[in-house]
């Protein structure tokens, strides 16, 4: 994902995308730039996931969630590996890159 040449999409005032239909590749690196996460493609996997969810339930997906899909590319590690990716938080790091409203309420599982 490169860094994106435009002027990010509105933003509240935590940062969170105002309106997730604005959210892209570019959107996501800028993001995770501001951030300071480098995204490689285990944040793909995740970002991927999370926007296909959003797209099926119009809501941010559950850490749990999230957790259990990466258990298929990381037998045994899905909740080490979110935190690898995401040392922060999930709410912090992870719905924010993929273009997320803040979650009013979450699980970090």
């Amino acid at each position: 994902m490169a860094a994106p040449t435009t002027a990010l999409p509105a933003r509240d005032d935590e940062g969170y995308l105002v309106d997730p239909e604005t959210w892209d590749d570019d959107v996501a690196a800028a993001l995770a730039a501001q951030i300071g996460v480098v995204l490689e493609d285990g944040h793909g996997f995740v970002l991927r996931f999370m926007r296909d969810d959003y797209q099926e339930h119009r809501i941010a997906a559950d850490a749990r969630h999230v957790m259990r899909h990466l258990e298929q590319r990381y037998p045994g590690q899905g909740r080490k590996r979110l935190f690898e990716l995401f040392p922060y938080g999930y709410v912090a790091q992870a719905c924010k890159v993929a273009g997320m409203r803040r979650p009013r309420a979450w699980s970090t599982g």
